[in-house]
Parts: structure tokens; sequence; C-alpha cells
């Protein structure tokens, strides 16, 4: 995969998406390629994108991770069917902002809504992927996928 204009920019836009909706310290690790298949771990949000770039965003971690995120965002533990849903909207809320950032920039992309994937997946369907470690810190370790066409 060539790192062309766009996918370069939807890279910086997601970590600058990333840093503005989670309120805490962030720590982004270098980006690597990902050949399918991937292996989802406990819970995960996919967003499809489309527009002048078409592709999946997929923020992956563990149970503990997205407990640990919505306690420090929210005040109060999820866990269930709120926490599925808190998963759900934080991957809409970091798409949504990917969005306008990336119209700043004078792309065009749309969002679909999230699809919450909960247990052990394994998702096929792209021939490479970006793959961005990050590390929120007292949270944990997620996984942020990002699959361009």
């Amino acid at each position: 995969m060539i790192l062309t204009k766009s996918v370069t920019d939807i890279l910086n836009s997601s970590v600058e998406a990333i840093k503005g909706v989670i309120p805490l310290s962030v720590t982004v690790s270098k980006p690597s390629l990902l050949a399918e298949p991937f292996s989802q771990h406990k819970i995960g949000v996919l967003i499809g994108f489309t527009g002048d770039v078409r592709g999946r965003m997929i923020i992956d971690g563990e149970e503990a991770s997205f407990q640990g995120l919505g306690a420090s965002m929210f005040g109060m533990p999820l866990d269930g069917a709120m926490l599925e849903s808190f998963a759900g909207e934080l991957g809409n809320m970091i798409a949504g902002n990917l969005a306008t950032l990336l119209a700043g920039g004078g792309h065009s992309l749309d969002i679909t809504p999230p699809t919450v994937i909960v247990g052990q997946s394994k998702m096929y369907g792209f021939d490479k992927a970006l793959k961005l470690p990050i590390s929120i810190e007292h949270v944990g370790e997620f996984l942020v996928i990002l699959m361009i066409e």
C-alpha cells in the first residue's frame, strides 16, 4: 500500500480526531501495515466511509479498556448493553470528528452508523490496512484499523 495524500490525510486526521474526542492523555504508536484477516479482541466498533475516500475504521479493545474509558468520560462504570452502546457512540464521535476534519482539508467523507462487534472474531474483505496502536493513560490499549479502498 502506497501512502497517498488521501491516506496520509486520513491517518493524520484520525489521530487528531481521537485526541479531540478522548479527554485523556493519548499516546499514538507508529502505524504499520496489516494484512487480512484481522482478529478482533473483545469489543470493536466498525464505521464505514463513503465519499471521496471509501473504506472502514475499526476501533478494537479489551472490555476493561472500554470500561475504563467510559468511566473516565462519564464518571460511572459501564457494563453490558450500556458498555456496547458506549463503544458504538465512541466510534460515532471519532468518525464524525474525522469527517469534519477531512472536510476542512477539502475531502468529502460521509460515515455509516456504527456496528458494534462483541467477542472473538476475524475480519476479511480487505487487501491491506493500517494498524494504529493507541494507549490511553490510566485506561488501556486500543487498536484503530483503517481499511482504505
